[in-house]
């Protein structure tokens, strides 16, 4: 097979030609947005502003290899680097006498940035948008809900108000409303209910096929694609939801895994089923297949693709409600138990894995029981305490060492 998947290859392309696309627009004038992943990005869609996911931009500057010298930099201008640093390399790279933006000719400075506020640290870096750049920061409360239910992912398209609870819903959709308040006075665009209609009818229809991805990989023995090319094939057209685009690179991804299905990712047989959880550690994705020769260990997945297929769909007659209900509960199905860990024990089950991979990051909350469930189920994990976006703590042969060594006992 070859070493790059199509899609993988095309979403690349296209994130290139979108990205000089959005900074012709800000050079014309246009207000640009940058927005926190878990920020409802299909009210800038169906407004037509151009917006910046801070998470994708960070794994670019992370790619790039500049992490570390993006966080010495904040460092050097007196802002702390060893907090938040995956939320805080979009603002170091406009900051300071040296600032330059970032790659691919840089970040343009957005007119507003957009985050909820899960936990103090994180809201002290947006607020810096405003101290320090003048640029405006609107954030969503973080609300929890005492009753949960652990099969939230059966219930989350069509029964979410069931799931997330009114009161929840009821705040996030007033948030809303103020949000698009606030982009409209700053755009002098008003938002149609028809265009909102538009992109979440398009969101959900890109769900189902991330959904029918995820089945099959659950399913095919061997797993016939990378989980590094499943990452971008999945999350840059998840910054593109709600277009007709992103909609057919998730089917394009359907098709090319079912094509694929016999094939195998590597040279030797896959002997051992891995999952990867937490973020991509994107200044070395090359760890994904490094262990695919020596043990035959294969990581089927990651969260990237599972949480497209669970966490995204949402179905009903009010868009802006079914809206605020497919962001109340982001941070719960990820990090919160029991939403998190009954999850993680599903798919660690639907995929036959033998083992899981546990990145763990200073902000990781409640990693341990995410842990403790997996273990519990009978999954074997490896806990490595790293910040994914912060290079200068990366050491590559420890890492290395350990997972061998991991690995080796796992395969015993």
């Amino acid at each position: 097979m070859t070493d790059r998947l199509p899609s993988a290859g095309a979403a690349l392309a296209h994130q290139r030609t979108w990205f000089a696309e959005l900074q012709r627009r800000a050079a014309d004038g246009e207000p640009v947005v940058l927005a926190n992943a878990d920020a409802p990005q299909e009210i800038f869609r169906a407004l037509d502003v151009p917006y910046v996911v801070n998470q994708w931009w960070a794994s670019i500057i992370g790619a790039k290899q500049l992490s570390g010298a993006y966080l010495s930099r904040l460092r050097g201008l007196g802002f702390p680097d060893t907090s938040e640093q995956y939320n805080s390399l979009a603002l170091a790279g406009l900051l300071g006498p040296d600032a330059d933006g970032g790659p691919w000719g840089g970040l343009p400075r957005p007119s507003l940035v957009v985050a909820e506020t899960s936990g103090d640290a994180l809201h002290k870096v947006f607020q810096a948008w405003e101290t320090e750049l003048g640029v405006p920061y609107y954030a969503f409360e973080s609300a929890a809900e005492p009753d949960v239910p652990i099969n939230w992912w059966e219930l989350m398209p069509d029964r979410w108000e069931q799931a997330i609870g009114p009161a929840r819903i009821d705040l996030m959709t007033e948030e809303l409303l103020g949000l698009i308040r606030h982009v409209e006075t700053l755009t002098g665009r008003a938002l149609r209910q028809s265009r909102l209609r538009e992109v979440m009818r398009l969101a959900n229809e890109q769900a189902e096929w991330n959904r029918r991805t995820r089945d099959l990989l659950a399913r095919v023995r061997p797993c016939p694609i990378r989980v590094s090319d499943v990452i971008p094939s999945v999350m840059i057209p998840q910054w593109h939801r709600g277009t007709q685009w992103a909609v057919d690179a998730a089917e394009r991804l359907y098709h090319e895994v079912r094509e694929r299905i016999g094939t195998g990712v590597g040279d030797e047989p896959e002997r051992l089923r891995l999952m990867w959880i937490g973020r991509g550690l994107w200044h070395d994705m090359d760890v994904y297949r490094r262990f695919e020769r020596s043990h035959g260990a294969v990581f089927v997945w990651s969260m990237y693709l599972a949480l497209a297929a669970d966490a995204y769909a949402r179905y009903g007659d009010d868009p802006l409600r079914a809206l605020a209900a497919r962001f109340c509960a982001f941070h719960d199905q990820m990090y919160t138990p029991p939403w998190s860990g009954e999850w993680y024990v599903k798919e660690a089950r639907t995929h036959g894995v033998q083992g899981a991979i546990h990145l763990i990051s200073a902000d990781s909350r409640n990693a341990w029981a995410t842990t403790r469930c997996l273990r519990q189920a009978g999954v074997d994990v490896l806990e490595i305490e790293l910040e994914n976006a912060d290079a200068r703590a990366y050491d590559a042969d420890d890492v290395n060492r350990r997972i061998e060594t991991w690995l080796d006992g796992l395969a015993s």
